[in-house]
């Protein structure tokens, strides 16, 4: 498997700051899922005493970007990845310990196949949920990846 938790957070820590210090973190991967929490504070609530928008956002996309990142690394090509669309719902008011949860990493080693075999460019949506600690959705994100070969 890829790159350790232990490295997404430090990676984290010097390339994604602020996600760092609004208290992103991984704490799950592997081929099919990874798990990302992030806990409401101070630092990133919004004037509703509720963590910010923008929070949630990062701590969801870097569930989804951590599988996308592992499949490249494991094909050993040069690949770039960015995100080119994405879409929120949020159904309640994001307090304590938060933790997104995206499923979609068999969606990503069919899309780096595509793109090795034909050159062309690929799209993939995947959606991480993120959940309070009684289990209640309080917003789901979708990301839309693209990936290519770099020339």
């Amino acid at each position: 498997m890829g790159i350790s938790v232990q490295k997404y957070n430090t990676f984290t820590f010097f390339k994604l700051p602020a996600a760092w210090w609004c208290g992103v973190r991984l704490k799950y991967i592997d081929k099919r899922k990874a798990i990302v929490i992030v806990t409401h504070k101070w630092a990133n609530q919004n004037p509703f005493k509720s963590m910010f928008w923008a929070v949630q956002g990062m701590a969801a996309e870097f569930s989804t970007g951590t599988l996308v990142t592992n499949e490249i690394r494991e094909s050993g090509k040069n690949i770039s990845m960015l995100v080119m669309n994405n879409t929120a719902n949020f159904s309640k008011k994001a307090t304590g310990r938060i933790t997104f949860t995206c499923e979609d990493g068999h969606l990503v080693k069919e899309a780096l196949d595509k793109t090795i075999a034909t050159g062309d460019g690929q799209t993939l949506w995947m959606k991480s949920v993120g959940v309070n600690e009684d289990g209640v959705v309080v917003s789901t994100f979708k990301f839309e990846w693209t990936v290519r070969l770099k020339s």
